[in-house]
C-alpha cells in the first residue's frame, strides 16, 4: 500500500484537496488534528511537554493550550525545535499504527496531510508527495478571509517560516494547482487514477 504525502503552504487549500481524495474513498491522516490528539492523550508526551514548557502547556481542564504554546515558541527557533523534537516522533508512531490499520482494511493507498512535510523530514517515510500550489496573493487573501483575527503581517510571517513555493514544487512528485483558475477536481481524479495504478503495480511486484 502506497503512502502519499499531501502538503502546501498556508492558504494553498491542501485540506480542500484532501477532502476531495476522501470523497474518492482514500483515507486521509490529518497530521495537525492528530498531533493535537496525541499531545492530549499520549501520557509520555504530556509528561515531556509539561517538563519542557510548564503547566501552561495545558489548560486547567487538561486540554492542550495551543495559543499558549504558540506564543512560547513563535519567534524562538530553539524552543520550536524542542517542541518539534518531542511531538514529531510520537505523531510518527501514531501515523504508523493508523497506516497499518488502513492497510489491513484494504485501502488502495493512504494520504498523510501535513503543512511541514518537508521541513519536518516526514516525507522520508512516504512513497510520493503531492503539493498543493496557489499564488502568494491568493493564499494570503484566503487566510485573511478564513482567520479574521490574523493580520496580513501575521500571514506573511507564517509564510516566511515555511518552505518556499518553488522549492516545495521542485521537491514534490506531483503538483495540484488550486489557484482559483484551474479546476481542482479533474486534477485530483487524474492523480487518483495514476496513484491507484502505481499501487497496483507495487502490490503485483
Amino acid at each position: 500500500m502506497l503512502r502519499i504525502g499531501i502538503t502546501g503552504g498556508i492558504g494553498s487549500g491542501k485540506s480542500v484537496v484532501s477532502r476531495v481524495f476522501g470523497l474518492l474513498g482514500i483515507p486521509v491522516y490529518d497530521s495537525d488534528q492528530r498531533a493535537r490528539w496525541v499531545m492530549e492523550h499520549d501520557a509520555l508526551l504530556r509528561g515531556q511537554l509539561l517538563a519542557a514548557f510548564g503547566p501552561e502547556a495545558y489548560t486547567p481542564a487538561g486540554q492542550l493550550n495551543r495559543p499558549g504554546l504558540a506564543r512560547t515558541v513563535f519567534g524562538d527557533p530553539a524552543r520550536l525545535a524542542q517542541l518539534n523534537a518531542l511531538v514529531h516522533p510520537r505523531v510518527g508512531k501514531d501515523f504508523a499504527r493508523w497506516a497499518a490499520a488502513r492497510q489491513a482494511a484494504g485501502a488502495p493507498y493512504i494520504l498523510k496531510e501535513a503543512a511541514l512535510l518537508f521541513e519536518s523530514g516526514a516525507y522520508q517515510t512516504l512513497d510520493y508527495v503531492v503539493t498543493v500550489a496557489a499564488p502568494l496573493a491568493v493564499r494570503e487573501a484566503r487566510v485573511l478571509r478564513r482567520d479574521p483575527h490574523r493580520t496580513a503581517a501575521d500571514v506573511q510571517a507564517i509564510i516566511g517560516k515555511q518552505l518556499g513555493e518553488e522549492e516545495r514544487q521542485q521537491r514534490a512528485n506531483y503538483v495540484v494547482h488550486n489557484d482559483d483558475v484551474q479546476l481542482v477536481l479533474p486534477q485530483v481524479l487524474a492523480l487518483d487514477a495514476k496513484i491507484r495504478r502505481l499501487s497496483l503495480i507495487e502490490s503485483e511486484g
